[in-house]
């Protein structure tokens, strides 16, 4: 790590990423696909916690075009009425799955009461872009079918970048989507600029990873003016609902959520970004050993509340 670093993190978040380390090497990327996603089921196991007594899980599986895609349903014993959120894990595009991010799609939906379906959309590099994209995009359709309550879409990194991705597709269709929230996404920033330069060696994320996954994602093809692979690469953002983004100060993807918001509010939309300081990217599973992760999961939920009442209070 960086020297610089030290200066900016406080012990917390330091401890953290030793234990992510611990987990994770750092020269993952040069282990086969199969070793990365050992190595991410187990970091992410290390930071598991029981299921809140209020929630209940259930697994099932709906149709995605040709193939079948299973997806999770969380609900509290006692259910919003408000809006149901679709959440979309994080991963690169190339790990991650409905066990990855289980522990916190059940913390969301019990500190908000709202009902959640978590999506395990395929992976790259077996299904490349727009596979994920596609799968996203017909849960989106299955739930709206299902559900009467209007739908809030959410999700963290890659997570974050097919939720936008969704919602430019169907924010102007007259549907039911009225918010997002996106966690620290990957929107197509400006590169060599800005945060990609400032923090280019950035603890648990750097440039050099994104540009890897990149690469495994569009299997060596240029996604950049492909909206929907590259939200920021949209010819317009009319289309989309009142939308909370959140990343991490010391990650080199901060930039984007500067850039998106700025791009909404100039279409006459609703944005609000909010860059926490001393954080670093994948800081969720940081929500209960560092004060400052759990102050900003807590503004997760205040905006999820806030988007699932149509309030706008930022």
């Amino acid at each position: 790590m960086e020297p610089k670093y030290f200066e900016i993190l406080d012990d917390e978040v330091v401890a953290f990423i030793e234990k992510t380390e611990h987990h994770y090497p750092a020269d993952s990327t040069n282990a086969s696909i199969a070793e990365q996603r050992q190595f991410y089921d187990d970091l992410c196991r290390a930071f598991e916690g029981p299921l809140p007594s209020n929630v209940t899980k259930t697994d099932r599986w709906i149709t995605s075009g040709k193939a079948v895609i299973g997806v999770r349903d969380y609900k509290t014993d006692k259910p919003s009425s408000h809006a149901h959120v679709i959440y979309i894990h994080g991963g690169g595009f190339v790990v991650g799955s409905l066990e990855s991010h289980d522990s916190i799609c059940a913390e969301f939906c019990a500190k908000t009461g709202l009902s959640i379906t978590s999506v395990d959309y395929r992976l790259s590099p077996e299904h490349e872009h727009p596979t994920a994209y596609n799968d996203c995009l017909n849960t989106f359709r299955f739930v709206e079918a299902e559900t009467d309550l209007p739908i809030i879409l959410a999700g963290d990194s890659a997570g974050g970048t097919l939720a936008a991705a969704v919602a430019n597709a169907v924010g102007g269709s007259g549907g039911k989507l009225i918010g997002q929230l996106l966690i620290y996404p990957a929107l197509g920033g400006a590169e060599h600029s800005g945060s990609r330069i400032e923090h280019e060696n950035a603890p648990m994320l750097t440039v050099a990873d994104m540009d890897f996954y990149e690469q495994i994602r569009g299997g060596g093809r240029d996604l950049s003016l492909d909206a929907t692979a590259t939200p920021l690469a949209a010819d317009e953002f009319t289309r989309l609902p009142p939308t909370v983004i959140i990343t991490a100060e010391c990650d080199p993807l901060a930039g984007d959520g500067k850039r998106y918001r700025d791009s909404i509010v100039a279409s006459g939309g609703k944005a609000v970004w909010f860059n926490e300081a001393g954080l670093v990217h994948g800081y969720l599973r940081a929500r209960h050993m560092s004060e400052q992760a759990k102050a900003s999961f807590n503004r997760m939920i205040q905006a999820l509340n806030m988007l699932s009442k149509e309030s706008w209070d930022f």
